[in-house]
C-alpha cells in the first residue's frame, strides 16, 4: 500500500476510532495520543471496527459478536476472533494522519 490520507488528527479524540475509506478500508484508533491502524473488518465476521468498534486502552471490541483485539499488533485477545487483523504503519505529518506500509501480525490462534 503506498502511503494514504487517513483522517486529520483533530477527527480523533483519544479513545476513539473511525473509519478511514483508504484502499483498503482501515480502522484508525487514537489512544494516549498515539495513533493506530488495523483492517477495518474484524477478522471473525465482515464488521466494521472504524464504525461500530468500542475502544478502550489499546483493546478494541467488534459490537457483532464481543470479538477484542490489540490496536497494536492486530492480536485476538478472546474468541470467537482466532485470526490476528492486518495493521499498517501509520504517520502523522502536518496534522494529517496517513497509513501506509501493512504489517501482518506473527501472533497464534486464540
Amino acid at each position: 500500500m503506498e502511503r494514504q490520507h487517513a483522517c486529520r488528527v483533530d477527527d480523533l479524540a483519544d479513545g476513539e476510532c473511525l473509519r478511514a475509506d483508504t484502499n483498503p478500508p482501515v480502522a484508525i484508533y487514537r489512544v494516549n495520543g498515539a495513533f493506530y491502524a488495523t483492517a477495518d473488518s474484524c477478522s471473525h465476521e465482515e464488521w466494521s471496527l472504524g464504525e461500530e468498534g468500542e475502544v478502550d486502552g489499546f483493546e478494541v471490541t467488534c459490537s457483532l459478536h464481543m470479538a477484542r483485539f490489540d490496536v497494536r499488533d492486530g492480536r485476538p485477545l478472546c474468541l470467537p476472533a482466532m485470526r490476528a487483523l492486518e495493521t499498517y504503519s501509520v504517520e502523522v505529518i502536518d496534522g494529517d494522519v496517513f497509513v501506509a506500509e501493512r504489517r501482518t501480525a506473527d501472533t497464534p490462534a486464540v
